[in-house]
């Protein structure tokens, strides 16, 4: 329970200050007691004046030493009725053990032998007196000092001798150095040894607490005092109790202290803060020092503020250190703890709520220190205002050990084994993650969740999106999730590994940073494909890549100045600083910087021989359902017949075969190529220059055009037309033109 304990401590400070006014006031009816049995035995020696007399004085000794004096100016008899008046009395106790020095005066009392009252009129004064040294001293000698006498006032006494039975309707007042009193009424029954205080029960101590009680009942067996309706005011706080019983000791000190129905505590800080119960037991010391206490039966905890804080459990322990200081708090049976946190720059306003079977709270110098839950435990965090990306956020383990800042606030919490973490965004997948620990730092002063750090063996679940590491960090703050030590994702038959791997829980975005490597997994490719149809993993390697949720496509990169990203599948190889991949679409993009983008495509030569064809590009786009590749900027294509450069290229792919797709992915057999923009074809023996070239592959055709284009022959010399056509494995060149005159043929003869 997360209550507050400077502010126990003064509720259970204000019990032990009543605890010791009841004491005293079981101290005092004692004390009445011996006093009226002193007048019962004046009256049985005699005391029947028949007239007027001066100075009356009447003692009773036992063992020679002086028990009681009783000592009146004037004591007057009336032979009616035998009624005798008694005036200016003092009356001084000394006790069979002499060790007590209590005074007693009053200025009129009556005495009725028929019905046996002895009735004060006006006040009675009382002053109560240990004498610890009068055992030893000289017979009704004083005490050396007083020491702590208890001062009580009232009027109306009647005390009955017949039946042992005192009463008074009139105010009772008592005071003592460290507190005062009063009651309305009270009534004294010597042969059930029962004192009631029949109402206004006011008790008011020097730190300014006051207890005030509706009625109160002293009873010697049990030795206990029963008060209803009774209530502890301190300037810091309030407890009240719907019934409050003290069990005493023979020194009549307070054991126990049972407080039943309504029991309830308020403070009067800025932030109120209420606690409440159906039940509450106390042991205390031999000095009325708190020990020990239960509260049960539906235990409430409340505080006001900005950060509201409310807490329930159906049962606490409290165990009390040195001057009644509160240390060790036990919570069991439904415990529940909420916290009320105000919006932050890059968190919405969230309740955060802790549940669990038992929870222990150890205090330090009057503050929360630190806690562990017992059995089950469960934290929730919850939007006070949900919207449609946040959801509500729960957080698992088999146990959770938490510390507490100065302000008493949640500060960080470690939970094992078995961490859980389960977010429910509205109309979305659960967004799971697992560990065997977890640590949770709050944010101060407003306590809200900075960041949780899951440990060994993390596992996290997004719909079809997994991923797995040895460490992860989330931040609500930008719902971020950071995998560390061996990362890895899953997603779509795609499996990525990197030194970090950060998840982006709200948008689903991914970022790996670090030797970073995707396998992508495609038992049935699309039909039709081509570069990338075939059915063996595509691999891609870089320094980092950020994977879009929303695009289903992710861009890897290589480091700065050096390396390049790498895709490929078998042997066709993409190399580049930068290459999108969109595994939905079939869709490949590489961009160059300083470097240019590498491709490699094993070219089908026959039913059994291959060629490598290389391409060098600024940049390469490939749509596998088209089976085109779009290469722009300085491009470079080699191959076993030569090379062509041109600004742009455009390639087209013939269409796998299904046997094809599911024996190779090297089986790669170009269909069509379109060169554009300063065009150069070389191969060993002749080199064409023109505009546009298109070489289909089905006829081994080459086609040059636009821009004056011309062959050069190391045979025939140079060849200019139109357009210039010629084959792979031919010498002949065909020519057209519109005009005969524009077709120029030089041929070189040699000697």
């Amino acid at each position: 329970m997360p209550l507050n304990p400077r502010r126990l401590r003064r509720w259970f400070a204000a019990g032990a200050v009543c605890a010791i006014a009841i004491s005293l006031a079981y101290y005092l009816y004692a004390r009445l007691r011996e006093i009226r049995s002193a007048q019962h035995v004046a009256s049985a020696l005699g005391i029947e004046v028949q007239q007027s007399t001066q100075g009356f004085t009447l003692s009773k000794s036992e063992s020679g030493r002086t028990i009681f004096t009783v000592h009146a100016s004037r004591a007057v008899q009336y032979k009616a009725g035998g009624r005798a008046e008694l005036h200016n009395v003092s009356i001084l106790i000394y006790g069979r053990r002499a060790d007590r020095f209590d005074q007693i005066s009053g200025d009129h009392f009556e005495y009725d032998p028929n019905s046996g009252d002895i009735i004060a009129h006006g006040e009675v004064a009382i002053d109560l007196e240990g004498n610890a040294q009068g055992p030893v001293r000289a017979d009704q000698a004083a005490p050396v000092e007083l020491k702590n006498p208890v001062h009580l006032k009232t009027s109306g006494l009647v005390f009955n001798q017949k039946t042992g039975a005192a009463a008074t309707r009139e105010k009772v007042e008592f005071r003592i150095p460290q507190a005062s009193g009063s009651a309305v009424g009270a009534a004294y029954d010597s042969k059930a040894n029962m004192l009631t205080l029949a109402s206004q029960v006011v008790v008011q101590t020097q730190s300014g607490a006051i207890v005030l009680a509706r009625h109160a009942i002293i009873t010697q067996n049990p030795r206990q005092a029963v008060l209803q309706q009774a209530r502890i005011q301190r300037p810091a706080a309030d407890i009240d109790a719907s019934r409050l019983t003290l069990y005493l000791r023979e020194d009549n000190t307070v054991s126990r202290m049972v407080a039943d129905g309504d029991v309830h505590g308020i403070s009067h800080a800025v932030n109120t803060a209420q606690v409440a119960a159906d039940h509450g037991d106390f042991l205390l010391g031999p000095k009325s020092e708190l020990l020990s206490g239960v509260l049960s039966g539906a235990v409430k905890f409340l505080q006001e503020g900005p950060s509201p804080l409310n807490g329930s459990a159906a049962r606490a322990a409290l165990t009390f250190g040195p001057r009644n200081v509160l240390s060790h708090i036990t919570a069991t049976e439904d415990v529940r703890f909420a916290q009320q946190q105000r919006a932050a720059e890059k968190q919405a306003a969230q309740t955060v709520e802790l549940a669990s079977d038992a929870l222990d709270l150890f205090l330090n110098a009057s503050r929360l220190d630190h806690g562990v839950t017992g059995g089950a435990a469960r934290i929730s965090i919850r939007p006070q205002a949900p919207t449609a990306t946040q959801g509500n956020t729960v957080i698992t383990a088999g146990r959770f050990e938490m510390s507490f800042a100065a302000d008493s606030r949640l500060h960080s919490l470690h939970g094992e084994p078995e961490a859980r973490i389960v977010n429910s965004p509205p109309g979305q997948p659960e967004k799971i993650s697992t560990s065997q620990t977890l640590d949770v730092a709050f944010n101060a002063p407003d306590g809200g969740v900075s960041s949780v750090m899951q440990r060994s063996n993390v596992r996290y679940v997004d719909g079809q999106r997994s991923a797995a590491a040895n460490e992860a960090t989330y931040t609500p703050g930008d719902e971020n999730l950071v995998l560390t030590g061996s990362p890895r994702w899953m997603e779509a038959g795609g499996v990525t590994t990197a030194r970090v791997l950060k998840l982006n829980r709200q948008t689903g975005d991914a970022f790996a940073e670090g030797d970073v490597k995707t396998t992508y997994r495609d038992s049935k490719p699309p039909s039709g494909g081509a570069l990338l149809g075939g059915t063996e993993p595509i691999h891609v390697t870089a320094a980092s890549m950020m994977a879009s949720r929303n695009s289903d496509s992710a861009t890897y990169s290589g480091s700065a100045g050096s390396g390049s990203a790498r895709l490929w599948q078998g042997d066709n190889i993409v190399e580049a600083p930068v290459i999108e991949f969109d595994r939905t679409q079939r869709v490949l993009k590489a961009r160059g910087n300083q470097q240019p983008v590498l491709t490699v495509l094993q070219q089908s030569s026959g039913k059994s021989s291959q060629s490598t064809v290389t391409v060098k590009s600024s940049s390469m786009s490939y749509y596998d359902l088209e089976r085109r590749a779009i290469f722009q900027g300085s491009v470079l294509l080699k191959s076993t017949d030569g090379t062509i450069s041109s600004d742009t290229a455009y390639v087209k792919l013939q269409p796998k075969s299904e046997s094809q797709a599911k024996t190779s992915a090297q089986a790669n057999q170009i269909e069509e190529i379109v060169a554009q923009g300063h065009v150069v074809v070389e191969q060993p023996s002749r080199r064409a220059v023109g505009n546009t070239m298109t070489y289909t592959a089905a006829d081994e055709k080459y086609v040059v055009t636009g821009g004056f284009p011309s062959i050069f022959d190391a045979e025939h010399g140079i060849t200019r037309g139109d357009s210039l056509t010629f084959f792979s494995r031919s010498d002949t060149v065909l020519v057209g033109s519109e005009t005969p005159a524009r077709t120029v043929t030089h041929t070189h003869t040699g000697k």
